[in-house]
């Protein structure tokens, strides 16, 4: 009896759910500020995200790994990034609206460049996550959680390291570390949160298939009762999975890494990413769960006459230029490959990025 009340009511009561989209790492290489230079010195991003914007701006939060600071000028790409604000503003014109900022290049204007990039996020309104004035400011601003058409979620953003620098103030930064990061699950979760999606920049760089420590760490955050675990950092894709914890018997999803979303990176893996779209419903008891998942991968194509600028496109756009059609081939085979063997219940999205709603 107990059971065809709860299908009833299941059938009665309203089928709310939110749509969340994860993307890769944002790069700014000099090649990139190089070909957003513009003759009176300012930096136009204005076009990059034009394709995919329409993707972004469909989904309730999109949320991207902003790979360097906000340092102010001189602008500079690897190994010591830093990109113009106008960067931001890019990104948060696609629809993005949460930036992601615990990565290992954070630190590479050191804490004065950190301590300009949350100075500019909170000009610019825009939220981020990952690294703090203090801790005072970190113990107020975090854990950072949102209601998203009602579902009250959690974001944590983690690094494994910051490339051998270290701070000389008392800047945080969030990284990986097993007791922090179960305090702050249990902090969003006294706070009222009902899903929580860790946001992780671990792993090996250009490698296609994750490590075992990003395993371990991924079993570990499960067996917190995490929901939601989006890796970055490698450059290339890694494989997703969408399965019943063990732990909590809900479904978790966790994709090993995004790749790149937009760089200036040239070998066949590092030429685009993968974005990741989550589809939250309610069970039949009301509880928030992952509905389903799903992904869509992206190719950068570079500048391919004088003053023409980087450009993100859907993989499977028809307006690249015919100079990129081989190396966008290659990069989609190569993805694929990876994804068709490795994914679980994460299929490729195939939707016309004009049409996702």
């Amino acid at each position: 009896m107990i059971e065809i009340l709860l299908a009833i009511c299941a059938l009665v009561m309203p089928d709310d759910g939110a749509e969340l989209v994860f993307a890769g790492d944002a790069m700014q290489h000099q090649r990139q500020i190089d070909a957003a230079m513009r003759s009176d010195g300012s930096l136009d991003y204005s076009a990059y995200f034009t394709h995919i914007a329409p993707y972004v701006s469909s989904a309730d939060y999109a949320v991207v790994n902003l790979e360097t600071p906000l340092g102010g000028a001189p602008y500079t790409g690897y190994p010591m990034f830093c990109a113009h604000d106008n960067y931001v503003t890019a990104l948060t014109d696609a629809g993005f609206d949460l930036m992601l900022s615990a990565n290992n290049h954070i630190l590479d204007r050191h804490d004065r460049g950190v301590l300009r990039t949350i100075s500019t996020f909170e000009a610019m309104g825009v939220p981020w996550i990952g690294v703090y004035r203090d801790k005072a400011h970190r113990e107020q601003v975090s854990p950072l959680i949102r209601d998203i058409n009602g579902f009250k979620i959690a974001f944590l953003n983690y690094t494994y390291g910051t490339n051998g620098i270290e701070k000389s103030t008392p800047i945080e930064i969030d990284y990986i570390d097993r007791d922090l990061i179960a305090d702050d699950v249990r902090r969003a979760r006294d706070k009222g949160a009902e899903l929580i999606a860790a946001c992780i920049h671990w792993g090996d760089e250009y490698r296609l298939l994750p490590n075992d420590a990003q395993k371990s760490l991924a079993r570990y955050l499960d067996g917190l009762g995490v929901e939601m675990i989006i890796g970055g950092h490698p450059h290339v894709i890694q494989p997703m999975r969408l399965e019943r914890s063990a732990v909590t018997r809900h479904p978790v999803l966790t994709v090993y890494s995004l790749g790149n979303f937009i760089s200036a990176m040239r070998t066949t893996d590092t030429r685009g990413g993968a974005m990741v779209r989550v589809r939250l419903g309610r069970d039949i008891l009301r509880r928030p769960v992952i509905k389903g998942a799903s992904y869509r991968m992206v190719f950068v194509e570079p500048p391919v006459t004088a003053g023409d600028n980087y450009k993100l496109h859907p993989s499977e756009s028809n307006i690249l230029h015919a100079s990129m059609h081989s190396r966008r081939n290659a990069f989609v085979r190569n993805a694929r490959a990876i994804f068709d063997r490795h994914n679980v219940n994460v299929p490729l999205d195939t939707i016309p990025i004009d049409a996702v709603r």
